[in-house]
């Protein structure tokens, strides 16, 4: 969805169950499915992890290729269903999907900034047989909250989370930490606490999308991101087993790259409003990778046969230093978008690895970093807001303030 970060949040990697299938030569099943029911959302936010160019993609795939594509991949051993967008409560199929879904076998998550979840809605999606919802909130503050997404959702999105409470769903919630909210983490925690949250996601922004984009001004300094870590531990130590809080931390301040989505075509498949299957939700963006369609392919011969999805399966791709690094069977080199987007060549070795040649890119994206937070005092500047009315085609190559 627009508010939902790329794997972190609400899309963070594989559980350790999953992690343990990732196959060796031999694919396994796609255990983990991501539908991305549309591009529609009534949300603007600033991280969106949605392609900058989401508006020039196709028409969005029928209630019909939706049931499908659950039947495909159920066959071939998928088990857990992410349902998300966009806005995933823009499709008035919903809740045909989830009862299609439920007769299926398929653990179900709705990925939801709530916007259009009433109460009607909920008790149709929880006879359908949804088993879980994760709720977004961009802040602890309305104006923040408001400003981030450019709505005034704050009071539609606590209204929903009662309802999650009301309908005994686990409460879940997610929130995308960055430079403009990392500091009110204490805060956000308190608001969780009082909504009688059970999980809280807080996931520090991963740079994709419109979060790439806005990577200049939402990147925080290692000041700010040590602070919310400890006021982090903090809160666990006082709610003990009440709350399980999550502290994602960014890629930018690690020295070893996420072993991202297991490796890819490992255990995940998604498929983006217009049918297009994808390794990973950003995938779209890599060049030359020929993506399959699941119009006019099953989803068998995509995950077990297309271009697209073997492309990075194995090592045989991997250049150095990941071809002989010890640590390629744990981080996979770690994230294809993430070095096409800061090298230019999807090939090459995550950059936030300090053994990369590229780290430079990352270190100096963290020094630009400290300087501005250090300048701004708080101020926001130069935030581009998703707008389906633009088009942003991502330009690859280490952005620098003011280009």
């Amino acid at each position: 969805m627009s508010d939902l970060p790329p794997v972190g949040h609400g899309l963070a990697a594989p559980s350790a169950a999953f992690a343990a299938a990732a196959p060796g030569r031999t694919p396994g099943p796609p255990l983990w499915l991501l539908l991305e029911l549309t591009y529609r959302c009534p949300l603007h936010c600033v991280f969106c992890y949605n392609p900058t160019e989401f508006a020039n993609t196709g028409a969005e795939l029928s209630t019909d290729d939706w049931l499908r594509v659950l039947r495909e991949a159920r066959a071939l051993g998928a088990v857990q269903l992410g349902l998300s967008g966009g806005e995933p409560l823009a499709r008035d199929d919903l809740e045909s999907i989830v009862a299609e879904a439920r007769a299926l076998g398929f653990y179900i998550n709705l990925i939801t900034s709530g916007i259009g979840l009433s109460e009607a809605r909920i008790g149709a999606l929880k006879r359908a047989g949804l088993d879980h919802i994760q709720l977004s909130f961009q802040d602890s503050s309305r104006e923040m909250n408001d400003f981030l997404s450019s709505t005034r959702t704050f009071e539609l999105k606590a209204q929903v989370a009662a309802l999650i409470r009301q309908y005994d769903y686990p409460m879940v919630l997610n929130v995308v930490l960055h430079r403009h909210n990392i500091d009110h983490v204490g805060e956000i925690l308190a608001m969780a606490e009082r909504m009688g949250a059970q999980y809280v996601e807080l996931a520090n922004t991963q740079y994709y999308g419109w979060a790439w984009l806005n990577r200049e001004q939402l990147l925080p300094s290692r000041a700010q991101l040590e602070r919310a870590e400890e006021v982090t531990r903090a809160f666990r130590a006082r709610v003990g087993n009440r709350m399980q809080v999550y502290f994602v931390v960014p890629d930018y301040f690690e020295v070893r790259p996420k072993a991202c989505m297991s490796g890819l075509g490992s255990v995940f498949l998604a498929v983006a409003p217009d049918g297009t299957a994808m390794p990973c939700h950003a995938a779209r963006m890599l060049p030359g990778l020929a993506l399959p369609n699941v119009r006019t392919s099953p989803v068998r011969e995509i995950w077990y046969e297309s271009t697209a999805f073997n492309r990075f399966r194995g090592q045989g791709w991997m250049k150095e230093p990941c071809a002989s690094c010890p640590e390629r069977d744990t981080d996979f080199g770690g994230c294809r978008c993430q070095a096409y987007l800061l090298t230019g060549d999807a090939d090459n070795a995550d950059p936030v690895c300090d053994l990369s040649p590229h780290h430079h890119l990352v270190s100096e994206a963290v020094a630009r970093a400290e300087r501005a937070v250090a300048a701004s005092a708080g101020q926001v500047q130069k935030l581009k807001f998703r707008d389906h009315r633009i088009s942003i085609p991502v330009v690859t190559g280490d952005p620098v303030a003011g280009a």
